[in-house]
């Protein structure tokens, strides 16, 4: 299990940064050449990493009752995942065994899965259960043709999905910290496209050395600019983004302080996945790459609160309404660092001490494309 450090001791070590008038670094630069974000060589090598290691497709919450499903790509592969009658998460590819139309989309719950094609149907656990017509298809075992099952582990609140051979080095779920996600339900879940290459969409997660400047009347009024808490278990990363509110924690006795409500926390669980906590909910961001230039960000917005409440569910809409303003300029950042790319101004992008997260990012990424036999011509 890796550790890090607890909700005292973060909260200390932000206060003592604000008094210091000093950030997390990290020990080294690291220069990205931007041909790296138009490589379509590259960029399939990446998508390949996503098929072979343990990635989050969904939050526990999303699949709460038996038949629940969800159903989007990974990697570029449609894939479902069902909870069971048994109570297990298992995935498949999303592909009914006659003749490959889909199952499902997006999310609902079922007792079977019925072709919409020819009405081939399909148990919860995948098998193959009526043919229309069986007597057309003489010789064919039912048993043999049920849905293709996908390495599926269910940890932490997320269910992770493996396509292929894992590769060396890729995380188990099960040695990941504890999760914000236990007790929760699903709150809502949505998708956006964006036309940024999938890598630039996740550096905005993990750096806040853009705040006062691309947030000015957003983040920066509640948040601290360059001010984070950076620490990395494995591939994956934590970035802790404090709230002004936590110069409060210094009338709290050491051992009653919380983070709750005056921090956030971003996982980023390498490659492509963002849990993100707020005082009210926690957001599970997938970045499903679709082209160099195209990114599908898959959402999901959790929460532990009783949201029935009138009060309670208004105050959650403020806050999601807040966080949606910041999303929208994030997102016009990265698609317009995207359009720039092109234009022969850098070669590579400095990616400075502040942005330690980041530089591990890139670290891990090349290594992890190195490991599936990848040569990157750029380096």
């Amino acid at each position: 299990m890796t550790n890090l450090l607890d909700d005292r001791s973060i909260v200390q070590r932000v206060l003592d940064h604000v008094d210091r008038q000093t950030t997390d670094l990290g020990d080294e630069v690291w220069r990205e050449p931007v041909g790296n974000y138009l490589s379509k060589e590259r960029f399939a090598a990446e998508v390949e990493i996503l098929r072979r290691r343990p990635v989050a497709f969904c939050p526990s919450a999303a699949l709460p009752d038996t038949g629940s499903y969800v159903a989007h790509n990974s990697a570029g592969a449609s894939i479902i995942a069902v909870r069971g009658a048994d109570g297990a998460v298992t995935a498949f590819r999303n592909a009914c065994r006659h003749r490959g139309m889909p199952l499902a989309e997006k999310s609902g719950c079922q007792k079977a899965f019925v072709c919409r094609y020819h009405g081939w149907t399909y148990g919860l656990d995948g098998s193959l259960i009526h043919i229309p017509d069986e007597y057309g298809f003489p010789g064919l075992d039912k048993s043999t043709r049920g849905l293709v099952p996908l390495a599926t582990r269910e940890h932490g609140g997320l269910v992770f999905v493996t396509q292929s051979d894992v590769a060396s080095g890729a995380a188990d779920p099960e040695n990941l910290p504890p999760l914000p996600l236990a007790r929760h339900k699903l709150r809502r879940a949505w998708e956006t496209e964006t036309n940024a290459n999938w890598k630039i969409v996740a550096e905005g997660f993990l750096e806040g050395y853009h705040i006062r400047h691309l947030h000015r009347e957003t983040f920066y009024p509640a948040q601290f600019d360059n001010l984070n808490v950076i620490e990395s278990f494995g591939r994956n990363s934590r970035v802790v983004f404090p709230y002004r509110a936590i110069n409060k924690m210094r009338e709290t006795p050491p051992s009653a302080r919380t983070a709750q409500g005056v921090l956030t926390y971003v996982y980023h669980l390498f490659p492509n996945v963002m849990v993100v906590t707020f005082p009210a909910t926690v957001s599970v961001l997938i970045l499903e790459p679709l082209e160099v230039d195209r990114t599908l960000l898959i959402s999901y917005v959790v929460t532990d609160r009783e949201t029935e409440l009138p009060e309670v569910q208004a105050k959650v809409q403020d806050r999601e309404d807040f966080s949606a303003l910041g999303a929208v300029e994030d997102t016009e950042a990265t698609q317009a660092i995207q359009r720039s790319l092109n234009s022969g101004a850098n070669e590579f992008f400095e990616f400075g001490r502040f942005e330690k997260a980041i530089c591990h990012f890139h670290r891990s990424l090349s290594e992890a494309l190195k490991e599936i036999g990848f040569v990157d011509s750029s380096k």
